[in-house]
């Protein structure tokens, strides 16, 4: 049990540390892209959102299918369940962090 958990931590973790260097890139572009636009852009945030999805994907139902392939279907569904679970709880923290701060200042 504590492996999955384990698995599950390395998983979500993944995917939040993939998501904050995706989202500092697409912060760090915003002075240098066009400010119309164009087919590129469009084309270019598309193209960002596939990548994405396909690599959070992966980082999030990989393993768990992997397990459910091999037969481990109880194993599967924890992994699954505990790296979503861990997932939620770094975005209620995330939200909770960014209602308390902007009622601070």
């Amino acid at each position: 049990m504590a492996k999955i958990i384990k698995r599950a931590l390395i998983n979500a973790l993944g995917t939040v540390a993939y998501i904050i260097l995706v989202a500092s890139f697409m912060f760090s572009m915003q002075d240098i892209t066009p400010k119309e636009d164009t087919i590129f852009v469009i084309t270019s945030v598309l193209l960002l959102f596939v990548c994405s999805a396909a690599i959070t994907g992966f980082l999030v139902f990989g393993k768990p299918v992997m397990l459910y392939i091999d037969g481990k279907k109880k194993e599967a569904v924890r992994l699954l369940g505990y790296t979503i679970g861990i997932i939620l709880l770094i975005t209620l923290i995330i939200f909770t962090s960014l209602i308390a701060f902007n009622n601070l200042f």
